[in-house]
């Protein structure tokens, strides 16, 4: 076997730890290289905090479940959360005093719009080739969220939905070459929406439904993006007694069976429930 043959093998069986050793379990090692992820759920699931958590996990050696790697960081809603960053930074330069400041290793970009997106991966193919010869490469790239460049820009209509789909592939085939030319692992989160109806169409494991705070919910952009991803990864919350809980639940996935775990978020970060006391959440 030539060498750039092993190192693509060792690329396709790369994953990232998430920073928790359960919810890494549940991930059968992490989230992969050279594929999308998708994590969905409801506002308040933890999307935006399991993203950050793994940005900075992304620093750490491989000997730890890293990928000494830098990240980018786009978001597609409201302002970054980089006093949130900033907190868990915190914590992770707590367990990891020998690394650099994990903050300058993350890379934030705003987009507002799908077209922005797909006008943007040729920029961010360039800036991924420069980060090899300057810093610590990058090799996670995430998304939060996907749902949100779709959510106004789009009506109900035939010209719409053709324009909508085919953005839909451009994004996703565009990330999808990135992810497999540097190894990549990318990230995308979105968001849910009530189900309606009582038919028994389902994408994926869980035959009984999402469900999500007592409610019924299904993945907001339909079947054309849930064929854009490789993997779709459930969070849902609940609310009944003292304490917020929160459930990782794996939908679909080519190198996972259905697995699920508990979670709680604190101050210095997301934790499998096996790892931590239960208590209130200190998210601020």
């Amino acid at each position: 076997m030539r060498p750039e043959n092993l190192l693509l093998l060792r690329h396709r069986s790369e994953k990232c730890t998430v920073g928790c050793p359960v919810l890494d379990r549940c991930l059968n090692g992490g989230v992969p290289c050279r594929s999308i992820t998708e994590f969905v759920g409801e506002s308040g699931s933890g999307k935006t905090q399991l993203c950050l958590q793994l940005a900075l996990s992304a620093q750490l050696p491989s000997s730890h479940g890293g990928l000494s790697a830098s990240s980018i960081f786009i978001h597609t809603e409201f302002h970054f959360p980089f006093r949130r960053l900033h907190q868990l930074s915190g914590a992770f330069r707590t367990s990891h005093p020998d690394l650099p400041d994990p903050c300058d290793r993350v890379f934030v970009r705003a987009v507002h719009s799908a077209d922005e997106l797909l006008h943007l991966i040729p920029t961010i193919e360039t800036f991924l080739v420069y980060s090899r010869s300057r810093w610590r490469p990058v090799r996670i790239v995430v998304i939060d969220s996907i749902a949100a460049l779709f959510r106004s820009d789009f009506e109900n209509t035939g010209s719409d939905l053709r324009r909508r789909s085919s953005l839909f592939f451009g994004i996703s085939g565009g990330l999808r070459r990135l992810a497999k030319r540097f190894g990549l692992a990318v990230v995308v989160t979105n968001q849910v929406v009530d189900f309606i109806g009582d038919g028994d169409v389902r994408v994926g494991n869980l035959s009984d439904g999402l469900y999500s705070s007592g409610r019924r919910v299904c993945p907001a952009l339909g079947l054309a993006w849930a064929h854009c991803v490789n993997s779709r990864v459930f969070l849902s919350r609940d609310e009944d007694g003292p304490v917020r809980r929160r459930r990782m639940s794996v939908v679909f996935a080519p190198h996972l069976p259905h697995s699920s775990s508990q979670f709680l978020i604190k101050g210095e970060g997301v934790f499998g429930v096996e790892n931590i006391q239960p208590e209130p959440d200190k998210t601020v």
